[in-house]
């Protein structure tokens, strides 16, 4: 009796599992519905944030007008496009307290990448953000910073380069081995025309 009770429990584990088999070949067997994918929404891009920034080129150089940046400190953004590269290249111009406005001699352009390394340089015109940030206690008027060196270029200032160069923009902080990229600026008229880079 036992034997046909152990026999009868592995003829009903046998059909279970078999049955279970077939279930899960049916179930593989059977194409799944496509499903709709999940609607995604796209955001609409943002305008572009430089879209009304000046792009000085070779055929274009005029990157502001005398009246745009008349008073002293006054400051304006525009992309430079190197020649060598084709690459546009982030740049400042700014008014200079001393020299007359029709003299390029009046103003400071330069690139806003530092010259080594690829750290974004910002022009300050707060003085106890310079005293703070830059631990620059001397700061009487603004002056342009690179955060990554701590390093601050008085715009007011000439310094001499290795090859007798002169060019804006005294260390009168920090590490830099250099002041930034100077771009020759032209006066035509009451425009201001970014000519070259060095």
């Amino acid at each position: 009796m036992a034997l046909r009770l152990v026999g009868g429990l592995v003829a009903v584990v046998f059909v279970l599992f078999l049955g279970t088999r077939l279930v899960m070949r049916a179930k593989r067997a059977e194409p799944s519905l496509a499903q709709t994918p999940p609607q995604i929404e796209i955001p609409t891009p943002a305008a572009d944030s430089t879209a009304g920034i000046p792009r000085a080129t070779e055929s274009n150089p005029e990157i502001a007008t005398v009246s745009e940046v008349a008073k002293p400190w006054s400051s304006k953004e525009f992309f430079f496009r190197n020649r060598l590269t084709g690459e546009s290249v982030p740049a400042l111009l700014i008014r200079l307290p001393n020299g007359a406005a029709t003299e390029p001699k009046g103003y400071w352009a330069f690139a806003l990448v530092s010259a080594y390394g690829n750290c974004h340089l910002e022009f300050g015109t707060d003085m106890e953000k310079l005293k703070g940030d830059y631990g620059f206690r001397n700061a009487r008027h603004p002056m342009v910073g690179n955060p990554c060196s701590r390093t601050l270029f008085d715009p007011t200032r000439m310094t001499n380069l290795p090859g007798n160069i002169w060019v804006q923009g005294y260390i009168a902080q920090g590490s830099d081995l250099r002041p930034p990229l100077g771009i020759e600026l032209k006066i035509q008229g009451q425009n201001i025309l970014a000519v070259s880079m060095e």
